[in-house]
């Protein structure tokens, strides 16, 4: 039986592509394509199937998805969470830019369902990230910087996936020194229609370390979201927030 997945944030370039990624696997169903109150998609059938794009309804969805994956806005993102009060639907969260006060706000509704929070759901990005941070602790002593390069139309601003990996390398290199050491420089480039390029360069003096993770189509989001929701509906405890970290594990620590 396939899986049943509502998309939060149906009419975004994401969600676009996680509806694509959707009718073209047979593992998959389209159950819901969910969008905002002002949304003009509202009512009208989605491409090649016989969904119509609709507001949340917790009463409906609750039936009809086996799982919910949100890539929209913060403030979106919440006002879903507040909506699904304590259903138990899981949800995967690809959604970014979250305030300290709005993501602790995200960990308070896992209390009532599973869910996956990352900034970067791209196939292979998590074992890039992880890479990045042994790197950061084996090398304590070098110079670490963060680049990314995005398309023209992104914000000239650092990604949730540059400062995911910057808090990461900060993080294991004070652990290593033990002294709290300076945020990692993050350098922002916006190039044509790239989709996404992340680079963690370690200068040691002598010798240079570059990580480079390049996405070459939106289809690695989406993929990797449908993925993990995958291990969210068949592997997850009922409730609890979880990360990729946890998804590449044979099983969950007690």
């Amino acid at each position: 039986m396939s899986m049943r997945v509502g998309v939060f944030g149906a009419g975004g370039r994401i969600g676009a592509q996680l509806i694509k990624s959707l009718q073209g696997n047979p593992r998959w169903e389209l159950a819901a394509a969910l969008v905002s109150p002002h949304s003009p998609l509202v009512g009208t059938q989605v491409a090649g199937c016989g969904v119509e794009y609709r507001l949340f309804e917790a009463s409906t969805h609750e039936k009809t998805c086996d799982v919910i994956v949100d890539f929209s806005k913060p403030a979106a993102s919440l006002s879903l969470q507040q909506a699904m009060g304590a259903k138990r639907i899981p949800v995967v969260i690809g959604t970014t830019g979250f305030s300290d006060d709005e993501d602790r706000l995200l960990t308070g509704y896992a209390r009532h369902r599973p869910m996956l929070v990352s900034a970067n759901f791209a196939r292979g990005f998590e074992v890039f990230r992880l890479a990045a941070g042994r790197l950061a602790a084996s090398l304590a002593d070098g110079e670490a910087v963060i680049t990314e390069t995005y398309h023209a139309r992104k914000k000239n601003e650092p990604s949730g996936t540059s400062r995911l990996l910057a808090g990461l390398i900060r993080q294991e290199r004070s652990r290593a020194n033990g002294v709290a050491m300076p945020e990692v420089p993050i350098v922002v480039h916006r190039e044509g229609d790239v989709v996404g390029i992340n680079e963690a360069q370690f200068d040691i003096g002598s010798a240079e370390i570059l990580l480079s993770y390049r996405v070459n189509t939106l289809a690695a989001y989406a993929e990797g979201a449908l993925i993990a929701a995958e291990w969210l509906v068949s592997r997850a405890p009922p409730s609890g927030r979880f990360s990729l970290a946890d998804t590449l594990s044979s099983s969950l620590s007690d």
